[in-house]
Order: C-alpha cells, then structure tokens, then sequence
C-alpha cells in the first residue's frame, strides 16, 4: 500500500522510512497500520482508517473527537486520535495511536499496569464531569462534532436539558431518518412522539432525576457492545489493559450507556456490580430498569 502525502504531511514522517500495510477489518473503510522510524531511531506504528467521501470526513471527525475526549477522561482506556482529514484526491483519513490486541502482557510490564478492570475505567470515565463548551458557562448535553453510530449520522447540537435532547437528537432524530429513507410510517410516528411526550419527561426530565437535581453530563463512548471492547497494548507497548474503540461519543447521561450495552449483551452481572460500586444508580433507583428500557430505544 503506499501512503497518501496528506498524512506524511500532517505526520511529519518521512516517507522513506515509512511503511503501511494492511491491517484488520472494517465494514465501512479500509484499515491500516503505519510503521515508521523517528528521528531518534525508535520504531513507531500508527492505526489508520481511510474511506472516500464527505460522509466519510463526517464520520472520522466524530470519531477523532470521540477518541479524545475518552482518552482525556480516562488515557489507558482508548487510544488518542492524533490526526483526521482530506487528501487532495477526497479520501478522508483518520490516524489513531496503534492499539496492539496481543493477548499476552510480560510480567515486566505488570507492574506499570493501570491496575484497572473494564468495569472500573467505565465507571471513572462516567464520573467524569464532561467540559464547558466555547460559548456557555457550564456543561452541555451534547457533543462538538456530529458522530456517527454504525454509518448512522448522529446530530449532537447542545441542549440544556438531558430529556431534551434525548427526545430531539436521538429519538425523534433517528426517526426523521427512518422516514427519508423509508417513507412515513403514521403509526411509527405516532408511537415515538407518544413516548417523546409523556415517557421521556416521566422517566429523565431534570425534576425527576436524583432528587430534582438532574444529571452531569458526562463522557459516554455511545456504542459500547461487545464488539468494540477487548485487551490490548495502546501505542502497541506497554501492559495489556481493557481498552474501548469505535466510539460515537456523546456528553449525556451514563445509563444510556449501559441501555445499549444491555441491548446488545457482552457485559454480564459481575461487570455491573462492580460498576455500580463505582457509579451508583441514580435515583430514582426503583425506576433504573425503565430507564433502561428506554434508552435501547
């Protein structure tokens, strides 16, 4: 394969001392692995997604910054996005830090272990308040770039209020989609503003939550299922640690989180358990299992 001059460019690689193969699999870009050579003689590798199109641009930029503002909250669960664009010839990019799936770690490196179990970088990552956005004074429910779940287009504008943009950007958004690319259903419409209009506001509006205080929005990854965790090495040195990719990222409530990862499975009791130490259910508790009905929405 050879490498695109946009991304020896924005890399700072030499290109003579650089290779990309291919590597893994996606089934909506192709992947690669960069190996280079620095100028202090170390080898580095660099992961890399490629895929033509605005959509694609689209889908790497929400990514990038999904990445980052996981691996900012909590750094050894995720690795860092370090760069993500256009080439000349519209292919758009997106180069991560190499994350190594080897199953084995040495017992040298044990010791530089974060230490942490899954269930514990999760928990970390959902107690973690999410940043005040340029042009408001406190956090915002939302995101700063579009994300996209699958090669589903997620719109994440700020929105004061968690019930509020469930209803709007997720609901009601994902059925405007449904609808262009379907045509309109009476009765699909019917059902989702009836559950916009009486269910949302009865389970997650502001007043209802943790005793009329609400939620903090936090980091979510935003399609945490089996497929998207595992163990590996990040920068492809290191200890194995629990690690997350292909995150959709959304600053929101934590137990939408833990509604998909419900709905799709791969995360079992002890993992909850263990979470909830952590992260406590919020209150009211005695309609936990509603709210997450809800959110597999």
């Amino acid at each position: 394969m050879k490498l695109n001059p946009s991304i020896i460019r924005v890399l700072s690689l030499d290109p003579n001392a650089t290779t990309v193969t291919a590597h893994g699999s996606s089934g909506f870009n192709a992947t690669a692995k960069i190996s280079t050579t620095l100028k202090d003689g170390t080898r580095k590798n660099f992961f890399m997604k490629t895929a033509p199109g605005k959509d694609a641009e689209i889908m790497f930029r929400g990514e990038h910054a999904s990445l980052n503002a996981i691996h900012n909250a909590v750094p050894t669960l995720c690795p860092a996005s370090l760069a993500t664009g256009a080439s000349e010839d519209g292919t758009a990019y997106l180069v991560t830090d190499f994350l190594d799936m080897s199953p084995h770690s040495s017992a040298a490196d044990s010791k530089h272990h974060s230490g942490m179990s899954l269930a514990a970088k999760i928990a970390k990552l959902h107690t973690t308040p999410a940043p005040t956005p340029n042009g408001h004074s406190r956090p915002m429910f939302g995101f700063p770039e579009t994300t996209c779940c699958g090669d589903t287009a997620q719109p994440n504008d700020y929105r004061e209020s968690w019930a509020d943009f469930y209803a709007q950007n997720r609901l009601l958004a994902m059925l405007d989609k449904c609808e262009r690319n379907n045509g309109k259903d009476v009765e699909l419409r019917s059902m989702v503003e009836r559950i916009v209009s009486a269910v949302v506001p009865r389970l997650i509006a502001d007043d209802r939550l943790n005793d009329g205080k609400g939620v903090t929005p936090v980091v979510i990854h935003g399609d945490l299922w089996s497929g998207n965790k595992g163990k590996g090495r990040i920068g492809g040195k290191g200890p194995v640690e629990a690690v997350v990719f292909d995150p959709s990222a959304v600053y929101g409530h934590n137990e939408y989180e833990l509604g998909i990862m419900n709905m799709f499975g791969g995360f079992g009791k002890n993992f909850f358990d263990e979470y909830h130490k952590i992260c406590p259910k919020t209150s009211p508790v005695d309609e936990y299992d509603d709210r997450m009905q809800l959110y597999e929405l």
